[in-house]
Order: structure tokens, then sequence, then C-alpha cells
């Protein structure tokens, strides 16, 4: 009798755990297919969402971590991912020690992924020949030290346009201090056919710098930038900018000269209004339409009246014929709550008809979400099916 009622509690005990380890794992009421998950009592915010489409046609995916518990400000961490199902089901594939605010591109069938190594730190650049399962080390600038300092990114394109790759970047060195007004804009490029982890062959420009006085005094800074092929056919670059007043979100367009060694700025002309503007944004212009296409945090009217620049709660696919005249097409995901729910800082691709997309989401889950809309406990993976068909 003993040893039957022993394995009787047993069973019980195998039964309790499977219940509740399935609940803690049900992850069907989230929007689209949960990536990875970190419950806000890890102490740890998932951020920097990431992906690429491989020659193959699977995708791989990266986040990193921050947080109280987080690692950020010694040594960030990244993981990497893989989907051989065309995003259906995720398995991770590799852990980077030293990557932080980072963007994955594929380049002459390698994998690369450019940041930075900690918040606030040196840029870099790895590379990876196997699919993302082993990575370059940058030690120094010969194997993918890019520039020492302290810099700021997030996971915004990598283009190739005039036989050069373009990306854009922030230094954080500005002689006023504090979140946006320390941040320089600037714009780095490569020659196509060069060792893209030597710094020598690296072109950077003229940071341009925060300046009080825009937007009559209401400008709080700029980041996050886009390389986009203007329809000119130059190179600039469209920023996030740090400005939100009686509703009205703003973008900035930076100008780069076609060797990409100058940046310029006319605050007369360059501030757009732009749906979504004062956060992250990724910008793609598709030659079938002809147009440029986003998705942003655009704010519905019925969601305005509170902080912009933290009301994620609505992602918006939104496009322009000419980068400053932008249109919402199809609100893409919304939840109804503005403190706890955040779809943000979406990185997406072009596949076919459709947009796929990994999003930094805040949202429910068995310890009664997240911290709040900007501390994300989820990365889901998006298929936004005919984008080019959708309406409001």
């Amino acid at each position: 009798m003993k040893i039957k009622g022993t394995i009787y509690l047993t069973l019980f005990f195998c039964i309790c755990t499977k219940l509740i380890f399935a609940q803690k794992t049900d992850y069907s009421n989230v929007p689209g297919v949960v990536v990875d998950h970190s419950p806000v009592s890890s102490g740890l915010y998932l951020g920097s969402p990431s992906i690429c489409i491989l020659p193959d046609g699977n995708y791989v995916a990266s986040h990193d971590f921050f947080g109280p518990k987080g690692t950020e400000n010694q040594e960030a961490i990244t993981h990497v991912f893989k989907s051989t199902d065309k995003g259906k089901t995720w398995n991770r594939i590799a852990e980077i020690k030293g990557q932080f605010w980072s963007k994955l591109f594929v380049h002459r069938k390698n994998i690369y992924i450019l940041g930075t190594w900690k918040q606030y730190g040196n840029a870099i650049i790895r590379k990876s020949t196997d699919g993302g399962v082993t990575w370059t080390n940058p030690t120094n600038s010969a194997n993918g030290l890019l520039l020492e300092g302290q810099y700021h990114c997030a996971p915004n394109p990598v283009i190739e346009h005039n036989g050069r790759l373009w990306r854009a970047m922030e230094d954080a060195m500005g002689p006023i201090r504090g979140w946006g007004k320390m941040f320089g804009s600037f714009m780095m490029s490569v020659p196509v056919n060069a060792d893209l982890l030597d710094a020598k062959n690296w072109t950077f420009s003229n940071s341009v710098r925060y300046d009080s006085t825009y937007l009559n005094g209401n400008f709080g800074g700029w980041l996050e930038g886009n390389a986009v092929v203007s329809p000119s056919g130059g190179i600039v670059n469209v920023l996030r900018a740090a400005y939100t007043v009686n509703g009205d979100e703003k973008a900035a367009i930076i100008k780069i000269s076609n060797d990409g060694k100058q940046a310029t700025f006319n605050p007369d002309k360059d501030f757009i209004a732009f749906p979504g503007g004062s956060k992250k944004f990724t910008i793609r212009y598709d030659k079938k339409t002809k147009l440029y296409w986003t998705l942003s945090n655009y704010v519905p009217e019925k969601f305005k009246g509170k902080n912009f620049e933290r009301t994620r709660n609505t992602q918006a696919l939104c496009s322009s014929s000419d980068l400053r005249n932008w249109e919402v097409k199809s609100i893409i995901l919304q939840h109804q709550d503005m403190d706890k729910h955040g779809f943000q800082y979406l990185d997406w691709q072009f596949e076919g008809k459709d947009i796929i997309a990994l999003s930094r989401t805040a949202y429910d889950d068995a310890e009664g979400g997240a911290h709040n809309q900007h501390d994300a406990n989820f990365i889901t993976f998006h298929r936004i099916e005919d984008f080019r068909k959708l309406e409001r």
C-alpha cells in the first residue's frame, strides 16, 4: 500500500506539474506566433526584435534583454532563433554575449548582425557563415569593432544602393547630456565587395547634433534612423523625432552626400508629419507599388490624450509616394489598453505578397502581463497577408 500510495502521489504531482506548465505556456490569446517569452518576475524585458530571410527561404530572428536583472550596461545578451516553416514555429540556435540594439541582415549569402556591444557601447558587427549558429567575435578593428565610444541604434534597415551598404546610427556623446539631447545622427556605409568586419572599409558621416531651437523649442532629439533611397535617388536618413505637440507627431529627414561623408539638415523643410513618428519605425521601398511602406505606432483619435511616446497599443501599416506625405492604410495590431499592452519596434521584410514582421510585444500572460507597455514580455512573429490590398 505504501508503494502504491507513493506511485499515486508521484502521478498526482506529475499531473499538477504538467497542468501548471501548460497554463504558463498557453499563448493562444497572444496575437501572432510567440518566438520568446520572459515573465515580469524574471526582471528581464525583451527588446530589439530583428528578422531576416535566408537565401534558402528560412527565417532568422533575434532579440536582446534589458531590465532590472539585465546585463545591458556591462555585456548585453542577444538570442538568435530560426524558423524552417515560414514562422509557424521557432527554435533558439544561439546566444551572443556582447550584442545590443542590433539588426540582422543577409549579404553575399552570409548573415551579419550590426549594433552595439552594450547600452551606449562600441559599435560592432559580427558575421555568421552557418546560418546564425556561430558568430565572429569583434575583438579589434580588423574583425568587427567599428567604432569605440558611446553609440546608439535600433534594428533598422541595412540597404544596398550605388555599390554600397548603408546603415543609420547615432552617437551618444553630444555636449548636452540626457536622453535624446545627447544623440548625434550619422550615416555609415561600406562598399558591397569589401570585408564588412574591417573598420577601415567603412565611411562615417559627420554627426548632426541636437538643437534646442528646433520646432519652436519643442524638439526632444532624434534617433533610430532609417537609411532610405529618396525619390531623387540619393540616400537620406528618416528618423524618429522626440516631439509631440497637440497630437502632432514628427519625423526628420537628414540628407546624406553621395560619398556618405556629409550629413545635412534643414529644420525649416525637413521635419515632416509622420503617424507614430515619436516612436521607432522601419521604412522600406516597394518597387511593385512604387511606394514607401512603414509599420508604426500610429495613435488613433480615440487613444489621444496621454503620453504619445508611450502610446504603443496600435500598429498601423502606412505608405507614402514621396517620403514626406504619409497615409494610414490599415490597422494591423491593436489592444484597447494603453498601459500594459504594446506592439512596438517592429522589424519587417517583404516576402512576395506578404510582409513578415517581428514585434516587441507587451501582453497578457499567466503572471498578470507585462510590467508596462514599454517593458515587453514577448517577442512575436506576424504575417500581414496581401498587404498591398489592405485598406482601413
